[in-house]
């Protein structure tokens, strides 16, 4: 039997934009249990360790959300362009976006097995910190004026 990639790739982006603490839990759904994934911040091998750094999302943000504003699929793998808005409980008021997309493999089952977000950490969050982002800015004006 043949998985329909693309209704797969469909029902992940699905489960994205309308993730919410509570369907953390249906992760398995979507993820490999030996699940790859990297992150500029973090590395992890497995479904429940994914579900940790979602949790710890929806524990250290308020009201996160994706949108996922482009999709290709070829084969077994995709790319999704996406933004997650947010705001901080701690700092930064305004709702914040961070950018990014995600290179995902699909195994046999239509789940993802492989994922490698690429996102910029120093410009969507460490430049937006009160003390690190002087320190960052200046650091730029010092190296490349």
């Amino acid at each position: 039997m043949d998985i329909d990639h693309a209704a797969a790739l469909t029902r992940l982006t699905h489960y994205f934009e309308t993730l919410t603490r509570q369907s953390v839990g249906n992760l398995g759904e979507f993820y490999t249990p030996n699940v790859y994934v990297k992150t500029p911040l973090h590395e992890v091998r497995s479904a429940a360790e994914v579900a940790s750094l979602l949790t710890h999302l929806f524990e250290r943000l308020d009201v996160p959300r994706f949108e996922i504003t482009a999709q290709l699929l070829q084969h077994n793998q995709a790319l999704l362009v996406w933004n997650l808005h947010f705001h901080a409980k701690r700092w930064l008021d305004d709702e914040q976006v961070i950018h990014g997309a995600s290179h995902l493999r699909l195994a046999v089952d239509g789940r993802v097995a492989y994922q490698r977000d690429y996102w910029d950490a120093t410009e969507d969050v460490y430049l937006k910190l009160p003390f690190l982002g002087l320190l960052i800015r200046w650091l730029r004006k010092r190296m490349f004026l």
